[in-house]
């Protein structure tokens, strides 16, 4: 089952290549630990909108062993992955903006983590007072990666009031910044694995990327909490 997937959206097999390598060389721990953290025990459902591989959906099921979860993700690629990164974990293709194959009122905590915000599912999944778990970049992210990667909107925060406050009230906002050493092999996986990796054939961004050497590089993403309006 599966609903329908716009053409040009789903990662690609080399962008779910670099995001597994990426994620398993430990880089975004420390965002990983504030989403579970954010999400807390849940024991119910939990679904992650947009979970590509499932990194961030483990992680959750790993701190919440009463809990299973539903990968939701355009790409069939990165959900063959997904299906495999917990026991308690399944898998669905699907567009995030088309009505999700899930009941009303049936999920403890939905995950989105830099991924499309259909405010209305979130919604509808949710039991009355669940958990919405929300994770954007923050500006300065991936700042020393300068034009390969794309630009944070500085607007993104009321962006995210806007499309969300209709239907949540949000409880909790933490900041995750974290400058660590990046390998050759880590700055290449972050800016493939992302919306840049559909671009890297444009402004010789492929070559530079080539070139560009090892770095220090930021990390800076809001994870916020948000409750469901009833």
């Amino acid at each position: 089952m599966h609903a329908r997937i716009p053409a040009g959206t789903a990662d690609t097999a080399p962008m779910v290549e670099a995001r597994s390598a990426f994620l398993a060389s430990g880089a975004y721990a420390p965002l990983a630990n504030a989403v579970a953290a954010a999400a807390g025990t849940p024991s119910g459902l939990v679904v992650d909108a947009g979970a590509g591989p499932g990194y961030y959906l483990s992680r959750v099921l790993d701190a919440a062993p009463s809990a299973v979860g539903l990968a939701l993700d355009v790409s069939a690629i990165a959900l063959r992955r997904a299906a495999r990164a917990h026991a308690r974990l399944g898998a669905a293709v699907w567009n995030l903006w088309e009505p999700w194959p899930v009941a009303d009122g049936v999920a403890d905590v939905v995950l989105d983590v830099f991924s499309p915000r259909n405010a209305a599912e979130f919604h509808r999944v949710l039991k009355p007072g669940g958990l919405l778990v929300v994770a954007a970049p923050l500006p300065g992210h991936l700042a020393e990666l300068g034009d390969l990667v794309l630009a944070v909107d500085e607007r993104k925060e009321q962006r995210l009031e806007t499309t969300l406050g209709a239907y949540f009230t949000r409880e909790s906002v933490t900041e995750v910044v974290h400058t660590s050493p990046f390998t050759t092999r880590q700055v290449h996986d972050v800016v493939a694995m992302g919306p840049a990796g559909f671009h890297l054939d444009r402004d010789g961004r492929r070559e530079r990327l080539r070139w560009t050497p090892a770095r220090n590089v930021t990390l800076a993403v809001a994870v916020g909490v948000w409750r469901r309006n009833d």
